[in-house]
Order: structure tokens, then sequence, then C-alpha cells
């Protein structure tokens, strides 16, 4: 063995103390300084003819030439001023540039840990939403946006203002100019606090006061293709996670909404978190939601109304207290700018959903009145406008499902959600279809993720061919005119949510070419995953589904009001209340009806009329028409469609 140099172990004390932080740089600099002044004063007191009598003066007088360069001018003697000179460069490199470069580095490095978002914060009653994906932006805006809805949720938390706490893998400048520039959050993103770390850290949880928030939501994470760590093994690992926590701090747990992909592993999540949860799964909401779509054609346009944020309406949820006692036709003349849907009355577990309830079912106080509005102040009675007259609605009879030969639907890409969309189809017995699922992805992987989802592929007459449909001749083999339905799929294998919409994007404008050599046309569904890509297809011929604008709504509107995630799941599901387009000339309207005189015509039959689908669009492009003036006159056109709820 070698042995080793001094100098080399000179180096390593030294190295040892300045990576303890800049406390111990500090110590060395001071040291060194020390040093330096003790050198410096026996140079010039040594020499017989100095003019220091002692040691102290002489180091002093060197200790003040090392930190001032002003003392420079005052030395005598040809010795002294070479000392001094030497002392005053040596006091540039180490007590000016050493020292303030410590300082400085300890500063920067302070600023930036603040910046990281390290600290916990002190908060209570305030929202978390656990993780950055892209859907958070639009969810930060639903919260910002729902002012009624948030303020009947302040009041009932005791706070007055919203505070919302955002955690981030690693918070930065970034995630604050992308909420700046997000439709709906502009300037208020400075109200939002953002604090770096995982959901799945304890640490992060604390960092964000978990145990002390009003909601928290937990949107699922993304995560590459045949990771074994998928988005809801961390969320599962949240929910444990802040469970120990009120464990071990003897707290109460908070109200959670978490997000989840695969519906098997919901007993998972109530084992996992014994406190008040609400589970949205969130590649089941998307499917349901497209095969509504394929079963009636242009609902999208409905589902981007009431389910993201900006001008239209929503459903709302109110307390049976604030209508105890009267039926929901005596409501419904006290809400002259709302459409009431019906009721939820408890059961055993949780609610029982009774959409279409008849007219005369009267309001108890432990009910909940489920109403459609524009804002939710119109959810309340309005003493400005005279009551309307009442609509007496019946108990409808289920209206049968009219298809003739099976359904034939073509889908272009692959991502997590085909087996849950496979699925989705398949839960609809009395219809028949014939799917095709079209993707460059080896057919071996595909066909093993649709077998670990229970998905026969037979019963729902599916195939899985292998083929990129971003190659025109690939695409033209397909004959994609011969089809029903066409949907296009926003890939979850590729980088980023732009990267994945840019290839479905282009693989619908050759789609268009395409289909504009044929003379029939089939239904064209698109989804996309960057909700600031929804501009970009201007004046587009096909029904779009943004799902992280649809999944944010849900998560913020059922973190607000729970009981709204099985009003959602009723009305977009097989079976039950659903809302359909239906032929005007299948009501006894006369040329000329009002808004009011259709909801009397429609809840003959047991339905509810919510609006009007026109076969031309307005000047914004659109063609639904939610809700309009009840004394209002609707025009019918040729090819205009009635939009009710029916029961099916």
């Amino acid at each position: 063995m070698l042995p080793f140099r001094i100098v080399d172990r000179i180096k390593f004390v030294v190295e040892r103390q300045l990576v303890k932080g800049a406390g111990f740089q500090l110590l060395v600099v001071g040291g060194f300084i020390g040093l330096i002044s003790l050198i410096g004063g026996l140079l010039v007191v040594l020499p017989p003819a100095g003019e220091f009598k002692d040691a102290g003066s002489a180091i002093w007088w060197a200790f003040l030439r090392l930190t001032d360069p002003g003392y420079l001018g005052d030395d005598v003697g040809t010795w002294q001023r070479i000392v001094s000179t030497l002392l005053t460069i040596s006091g540039y490199v180490v007590f000016m540039g050493t020292l303030v470069a410590i300082l400085t580095r300890w500063l920067i490095a302070k600023m930036e840990d603040l910046e990281r978002g390290l600290t916990p914060v002190t908060l209570k009653n305030h929202v978390v939403v656990l993780g950055w994906t892209a859907q958070t932006p639009p969810l930060v805006a639903e919260l910002f946006g729902s002012s009624g809805r948030m303020q009947r949720f302040l009041e009932k938390h005791d706070t007055q203002k919203l505070r919302l706490v955002v955690l981030a893998e690693e918070a930065s400048g970034e995630q604050v100019h992308e909420l700046i520039n997000e439709p709906g959050v502009g300037r208020r993103a400075r109200e939002v606090i953002l604090r770096s770390g995982s959901a799945i850290q304890p640490e992060a949880l604390h960092r964000v006061a978990c145990l002390d928030a009003a909601a928290v939501i937990v949107p699922s994470q993304g995560h590459d293709a045949g990771s074994l760590v998928t988005s809801d093994i961390e969320t599962v690992k949240a929910l444990l996670s802040i469970a120990a926590q009120a464990r071990h701090f003897s707290s109460p747990l908070p109200f959670v909404v978490a997000e989840i992909q695969d519906m098997r592993k919901l007993p998972v999540v109530e084992r996992a978190y014994p406190g008040s949860v609400e589970v949205v799964a969130g590649d089941a909401t998307i499917s349901r939601l497209m095969v509504q779509n394929v079963l009636h054609p242009n609902l999208s346009e409905v589902y981007n109304e009431l389910l993201t944020a900006g001008e239209g309406n929503e459903i709302f949820v109110r307390g049976g207290e604030t209508a105890e006692g009267l039926t929901l036709s005596e409501l419904a003349t006290q809400r002259p700018h709302a459409v009431v849907l019906g009721l939820l009355q408890p059961a055993a577990k949780g609610w029982q959903v009774n959409l279409l309830a008849p007219s005369d079912t009267v309001i108890r106080n432990e009910d909940r009145v489920v109403l459609m509005a524009s804002d939710y102040e119109h959810t309340g009675p309005d003493a400005k406008v005279d009551p309307l007259a009442a609509v007496e609605r019946i108990s409808g009879s289920v209206q049968p499902s009219r298809q003739q030969g099976p359904h034939r639907v073509l889908v272009l890409g692959w991502n997590r959600r085909v087996p849950s969309l496979a699925a989705e189809f398949g839960s609809y017995a009395g219809r028949q279809f014939q799917l095709d699922m079209v993707s460059a992805t080896p057919l071996e992987e595909r066909q093993r993720e649709m077998s670990r989802y229970g998905v026969d592929l037979e019963r729902i007459n599916g195939r899985l061919l292998e083929a990129d449909y971003m190659v025109e001749e690939d695409l033209r083999k397909l004959a994609p005119a011969s089809y029903d339905t066409v949907m296009l799929l926003s890939s979850d294998r590729i980088g980023s949510g732009e990267e994945a919409d840019a290839r479905a994007m282009v693989g619908y404008l050759q789609l268009e070419d395409i289909l504009s050599e044929s003379t029939r046309r089939p239904q064209v569904i698109m989804e996309l995953s960057d909700p600031d890509n929804r501009h970009l297809l201007y004046g587009h011929q096909s029904e779009m589904l943004i799902s992280p604008m649809i999944l944010s709504h849900v998560l913020a509107q059922v973190a607000l009001r729970r009981e709204l995630r099985v009003v959602l799941d009723e009305l977009f599901t097989a079976g039950g209340a659903e809302i359909q387009f239906r032929d005007p000339h299948d009501y006894p309207l006369p040329a000329s009806a009002t808004f009011q005189l259709l909801e009397k015509t429609v809840a003959a039959r047991g339905e509810i009329a919510l609006g009007v689908f026109r076969a031309r669009a307005d000047e914004r492009g659109r063609h639904l028409v939610m809700n309009p003036p009840r004394k209002q006159y609707l025009d019918l056109q040729e090819g205009d469609q009635l939009l009710v709820m029916c029961q099916t």
C-alpha cells in the first residue's frame, strides 16, 4: 500500500469541511484569513528595524491590510510595502472573492429551495391536488370557475377564500407560466401554492398539509407502457400514506377524490383508505362517453357543455332542505332558469338515483335535488320572475333501442383505454357491434392487454388488426367509408400530449382526404390529450372529445359536491336515464312552439326536454341550445333535433 502524502491528507480534510455547507465553508475561509494575517504579521515584526513592538500589533496591522485595501498608502518602508501589497492581493482573493462567493451561493441556494416549494404549508380547509399532469391546469380552472358551488363549499368548511395547493414532482416557474396561459386561470395563477414532491412520499404529503385539507384530489399520473409502477399503484400508495399519517397524528381523515384507471382496483382503494373517498374511473368514464357518442351521434357537444368549464349549462346537486315538502313540479315552477332532472334518495349504501322521477314526488329533507342550469344562482328561487306554469310528468316507459344490423366501428390507434372501451361496448347487451381495432402496436402485446382486462373479443365481434393508419395505403385498405363510426384515439405511448395529438390530427386530415372520395360518410370521433390543441382543427367535421378537460371537470365538481359522481354514472352508462336526440315529428308539436310548450309535450311521455340541436351552426360554430328561456320560440327547421332525457 502506498503511503498517504501530507498534501493529499490536507486536501481531503479541507474538502470534507467544505461540503458540509456554507457555515463550515465560512469557518475554513476564516481559518485561512487568520493564517495569512499571522504570517503577514510575523513577516513585518521579525526584521530588527520594524516599527512594531509586539506581534499582536503586527498581526492586527496585517489583518487590516488583508480586509481593506484602503490602508495600502499609509505604509512606509520598502519591506512593509511589499508585505502590505501581498496581503492586499490575498485579501482580494480570499476575503472578498471567496467570502462573497460563499455568501452568494448560499443565498442563491436558499432562494432555489424556497422556489422549489420544500417548505410545509400552514393552511387549513384548503384544497390539495396531488400531482401535475395534463389535466392539472384545467382542473385548477374548474375550481376557480365554480363560483356558486365553490361558495357553498367554503361556507360548509367555515372559510372565506379558496386556497389551492398543488404537489408537483419539481415545482418551478414553468408550472406557473402554464397556469397563467390556461383559460380561466390567468392572473389567479399566483394564488396557487406549488410544492415539490411525489404523492407516494409521506414527507411530501406533510408538505402540502393533507390532513388539514377540506378535500384532496388525486389525479392519475402518466406512465410509460409496460411500466411495473402504474398510475393506480401510485394512487393506492398515496392513500395508504395519508391514512398512515392520520393514524400517527391521531387526526381525522380528509375527504379524497381519487382517479383510477382500472375499476377492478376499486375494492383495493376502499381497503387502502378507510375515510370518505369518491373514486372516479378515468378510463371507464371516457370509454362510456365514447360509446354513448357512438350510439347517439353529436352527443359530444352535450359533453363539451355539461362536462367542461366555460359558458353553458352544468349539472348541480342541491340539498333537500332547500325545497323540503315541495313536489318536483312545484319546485320547477320556482326555478324558471333551471331544469329539474330528478332526485337522489338515501339508500343502504350511498344513493339511489331517481332521475325522471314523477313530478308529484315529494322532496324530503334527506334527499338531494338534481338540476341543470347555467349558473349556481339559478338553482335557487328567483323572486324577480313570475313562477312558471306547472308541468306534470308521468312515469316514463322504457324506450327500446332501435338497431338494424350490427353497428360497424373502426378504432384507429391504441392506448390503455382501448380494453375498457371494448368492455363498454360489450355492456350493451341489446346492441350488436362489429369492432375493428387497428394499431401499429404488436398484435401479441394488444392481445395480452385485452386478456388481462377480461375482454372476450368474440362476444363483441372484435378484431385486432395490425396496420399503421399514418400510412395512406394501409388506411385505404381498411376502407373507412364502409364503417358506421371511425374513432381516432390519442396515443399514450408517445412522450407528450402534444406529440400524441399531432399524430391523431395528421391521421384525421389523411382520413378526411380518403372519405372525400366516397359518397358515404361515417361518423368520425376524435380524442385529444392536450387541451391546447382544441382550436387547431377549425371547421373540422369530426366530433371531438378532450379527455383531460372532461376528467378535470368531473374531479373538480365531485370534490365540491361528492353526490355528483353517481349522477354522472347514471347518465353515461348502459340502462337507466339517458340523454338522446329525437325527431320533432315524433311529438304533437305545433309549427311554432316555445320551450315551455316543448317541456309540457315531452313530459306527457315521461321525458324531460333539455334543448334543441340545430342542423345549422350559429356564428360561433355551435349547434346545441340547452335550457333556453321558457318563453323563447324554438323556430324548428328541417333537420333540427330535440334533446331529451328518457328512460332506456
